[in-house]
């Protein structure tokens, strides 16, 4: 986030360069073994998530984040709708999103660790051992943990040269190698005729896994917010997501397809079968020896995503917990300003959900349920988020938007409205347990996710309930929404025309001569 912000300080950023930020932003590799499953049916997953979610997410992001630019992101834009409990309810639920992902993050690494000894019979039997698992979860997540204690600084060059050696080089062997043994004319694991793109709907259980694709693509709003910083933004960003978009679309389409051509649906398991088809086509190569080094970069990659993530979110909550949402104990800081006791707290909770990774009947199992968690948490957001767009169109028509989703009211109407509409359906199918994956008891599986999922959305409602005036501090920046600056409650309509940034100047300055 530092590198990207940088970047957009010393001068406009390009639409090409716009479009690789967004497309290093979402593109994961881990993910791809759940939809090889599907073969090229693959394809049309892809394709219509990326127009039903990643495009209205793009979208209307960039609407929301030049509208109100001011620190806090989510939060403030739900807030700005729908006031600060639901604003404090969406900003918690992010930081128990990102806390749910890392044990299934780590487990990809974890699994990529097995695969580094000479022995793939071996390693696969180790990579399937839950408790070597969990040793390495552990330990990765809290190495990480100790280098976000030491700052920005101690993980910022770990962080760049990660993601091109984790993810990005990987990326582009996998989808070489993949396709060189396609054209080699060697037999190949799936069909390829046209009426194989075209999925069986009428088959519930496809439609349940494969829903778990659009969070293939969260995390193109992180960008939103550089809006501003390209020229003619009207005319830009639009091109730019579509680069993006195509760009990343194409990246999981192509990957996908390459395990397919390798590995048979039936073998294809969601933590091991990115590193089989990496060994499998290596040795089809005559390149073996490659195999265990592809297995410690995509390590590598993990490793360098966890300690971004763990520094982020916490950051962000912090901000909040400044601004008087959470007691003074959730502000403690160390001297590189990290938040010590929400890292420590995150912690905990990351140990205790990889520890379900010992009671549920497989890794794999585990996997997904926490993939799933995290989905719903996540998509709740989403439903937030479009929602807010909507609602801020009645509540602060004139509010000045830098940029403007295509087609005016009707268009981001539209946008926003499919983007709900397809979170919303993707929401529903998360709470199915897919029948492709042995989850023990289907009625215990549904039973951890609602409960765990009732159980994270009640902690911020219940914190907002008691909070008390003394919590804020004193030095906190945090700007107050526009509505409680201009003395206007969030569910009647504010005719202001200026821009939010002029809004919080001038309460800025009023509070300086005040004082």
């Amino acid at each position: 986030m530092d590198k990207k912000s940088s970047a957009a300080a010393t001068g406009k950023i390009s639409v090409v360069t716009f479009a690789i930020m967004n497309i290093v932003a979402v593109v994961s590799l881990r993910g791809l073994p759940a939809e090889a499953e599907y073969g090229l049916s693959s394809v049309f997953f892809y394709v219509f998530a990326a127009v039903f979610f990643l495009i209205p997410v793009s979208l209307v992001a960039a609407e929301l984040a030049t509208g109100w630019p001011e620190k806090g992101g989510i939060f403030r834009w739900i807030g700005e709708a729908f006031g600060p409990k639901l604003a404090f309810m969406a900003m918690f639920l992010l930081f128990v999103q990102v806390c749910v992902w890392f044990p299934t993050a780590l487990t990809f690494g974890a699994v990529s660790l097995a695969f580094i000894g000479p022995d793939q019979t071996f390693d696969a039997a180790l990579s399937q051992n839950k408790f070597f698992v969990l040793a390495i979860v552990l330990a990765i997540y809290w190495f990480a943990t100790f280098i976000a204690f030491r700052g920005v600084a101690a993980f910022t060059l770990l962080s760049k040269w990660g993601g091109i050696i984790g993810t990005i080089v990987p990326a582009i062997i996998l989808i070489i190698l993949g396709f060189a043994f396609l054209l080699s004319g060697e037999k190949i694991q799936i069909e390829m005729q046209w009426k194989d793109v075209i999925p069986d709907l009428s088959n519930f259980n496809n439609v349940v896994l494969a829903a778990s694709i659009f969070l293939f693509y969260a995390g193109m709003e992180m960008n939103a917010i550089h809006v501003k910083d390209l020229d003619n933004p009207t005319r830009s960003y639009p091109i730019a997501i579509g680069i993006a978009a195509l760009g990343t679309v194409v990246i999981f389409v192509l990957g996908t397809l390459a395990i397919a051509f390798v590995i048979p649906s039936a073998d294809i398991n969601l933590t091991q079968s990115l590193l089989v088809a990496y060994f499998d086509m290596f040795r089809w190569a005559g390149l073996s020896f490659l195999g265990p080094i592809m297995a410690i970069c995509l390590a590598i990659g993990v490793l360098a995503g966890i300690v971004t993530w763990v520094a982020g979110p916490s950051t962000g909550l912090l901000e909040v917990a400044k601004a008087g949402y959470m007691p003074r104990f959730w502000q403690q800081t160390n001297k590189n300003g990290m938040a010590i006791h929400i890292l420590l707290v995150q912690g905990i909770i990351v140990s205790f959900l990889a520890v379900t990774f010992v009671v549920l009947p497989s890794v794999e199992a585990a996997y997904q349920i926490l993939s799933q968690l995290a989905a719903v948490i996540y998509l709740t957001l989403y439903m937030l988020m479009f929602s807010a767009a909507i609602y801020l169109r009645f509540s602060q028509p004139n509010r000045p938007r830098p940029y403007n989703v295509p087609g005016g009211k009707t268009g981001l109407y539209i946008f926003a409205g499919v983007g709900f509409t397809a979170s919303a359906i993707a929401f529903a199918f998360s709470f199915i347990p897919p029948s492709q994956i042995a989850v023990g008891s289907p009625t215990v599986f549904i039973s951890i996710l609602v409960g765990l999922s009732l159980f994270f959305i009640a902690i911020p409602f219940v914190i907002y309930a008691v909070r008390k005036p003394h919590w804020r501090d004193e030095n906190s920046d945090f700007a107050p929404f526009t509505w409680q600056i201009e003395g206007v409650h969030p569910g009647l309509q504010n005719d202001s025309d200026k821009h939010t940034e002029g809004v919080t100047e001038s309460h800025r300055e009023g509070k300086g001569a005040a004082s």
